[in-house]
């Protein structure tokens, strides 16, 4: 399981990348949300391992610590406010340059 859960989470977060380094800025965007979300996912696997006590706890008989749930939660809302200010960005630019190709928007360089 462990090493099911961290090829979940590399696997993630590489094709995150993969798509972040794309020319199309909405696979980019949609990149950034798939990195998030790996981001997300290894901070819920190290905040709870197994049910034993979390990798920076040293209390014996606590099963999860509130911090990583937290901290998830609040990526969650920013990571969410942040996507729909990108995605709306994203339609403008389509809007204005007819075009998603990153290299056919001109104008944005300074």
């Amino acid at each position: 399981m462990d090493v099911l859960l961290a090829l979940t989470i590399s696997g993630l977060f590489a094709v995150g990348v993969f798509q972040l380094l794309r020319r199309n800025l909405i696979r980019s965007a949609i990149g950034m949300a798939i990195v998030s979300n790996a981001i997300n996912l290894f901070l819920l696997a190290a905040g709870a391992y197994r049910g034993e006590v979390a990798a920076y706890v040293n209390e014996v008989g606590q099963r999860s610590d509130a911090l990583p749930q937290a901290l998830i939660l609040t990526a969650i809302v920013i990571g969410m406010g942040g996507f729909a200010m990108v995605l709306s960005m994203l339609y403008v630019l389509s809007v204005r340059y007819k075009t998603s190709d990153s290299d056919e928007v001109k104008g944005l360089t300074h």
